[in-house]
């Protein structure tokens, strides 16, 4: 989806991210830890969008084993979160999986580039759960 630089429109997305982590079977502090992650670096990505082109690209996937939460902006060459966060929460984490702070709801941080434009991808795995009835 393509969203414009509102709040309310963040929280939209974190709101997807908390249905799909329900649907996992994750537990309640994880789907809101989730969910709290996603808003979180939707808000920041809003900070990094260029004029030209004022719309952050957000996909959400659910695999098998994993959520996947992809920030993507056209024409940036920095990732939607920041290269100083993302540096940052892999200082304090000191190398283990999971993210301090307002990013420990995801396992998984990355960021790539796709041609002309930049995606942090956010990954949260989840465990083997039964499915709820």
């Amino acid at each position: 989806m393509q969203l414009d630089a509102d709040p309310r429109l963040a929280a939209a997305v974190g709101g997807v991210a908390r249905f799909l982590a329900d649907a996992a079977g994750l537990e309640s502090e994880a789907i809101a830890q989730l969910q709290s992650a996603v808003l979180a670096a939707s808000l920041e990505a809003f900070e990094h969008l260029p004029k030209a082109h004022p719309h952050l690209n957000v996909a959400l996937t659910r695999f098998p084993d994993r959520i996947e939460v992809a920030l993507s902006i056209p024409g940036e060459s920095s990732p939607a979160i920041g290269l100083d966060t993302i540096a940052g929460l892999v200082a304090q984490s000191g190398g283990a999986k999971s993210a301090p702070g307002v990013f420990a709801g995801v396992d998984r941080i990355q960021y790539e580039t796709h041609g002309n434009e930049t995606v942090t991808l956010l990954t949260k795995y989840i465990r083997e759960v039964t499915p709820r009835v």
